[in-house]
């Protein structure tokens, strides 16, 4: 059986679909599925905005079918990892945990990467921003992958 991996942020069209990518680039499709959704309903059925959709190109990923969808407490018993990208995205999903297990599926990103940021800043009002987010997604997964196929 695959073990799944969901990636959350706000909207589902900056963070998140870059996370998405880069997941789906980089652990074994054999042994892995990826998805991703956002905490609130405002862009669903949208590709991911064409800022995200640039930066991933750029670096060889192309995330631009990915549709946006809102995250739903359904996801818990769909899911194995639940990565989340700052605390208010934290506070939103775990909001809609049932039990422990629920919550033991959700950890914000970087620090389940081992890396000593509290977040990946939202880069929606910030074109400057994606660049900066693109690393700390990149450097974030690349540490999960480490510790997921290990």
């Amino acid at each position: 059986m695959k073990t799944r991996v969901l990636v959350v942020c706000l909207g589902n069209i900056c963070r998140s679909p870059l996370a998405h990518g880069i997941f789906e680039n980089l652990l074994p499709s054999n042994d892995f599925t990826v998805d991703s959704a956002g905490t609130g309903g405002y862009h669903i059925g949208s590709a991911p905005d064409p800022r995200s959709i640039a930066v991933a190109k750029k670096y060889g990923l192309d995330i631009s079918q990915q549709k946006a969808r809102k995250f739903h407490s359904e996801d818990f018993d769909l899911f194995d990892h639940i990565f989340v990208m700052d605390p208010s995205n934290y506070q939103n999903v775990v909001k809609l945990c049932q039990n422990k297990e629920n919550l033991s599926k959700v950890r914000l990103l970087t620090q389940a990467a081992g890396l000593d940021v509290d977040e990946v800043p939202d880069p929606y009002y910030d074109d400057d921003g994606f660049e900066l987010v693109y690393q700390l997604v990149y450097q974030s997964c690349l540490q999960i992958v480490a510790k997921l196929i290990d």
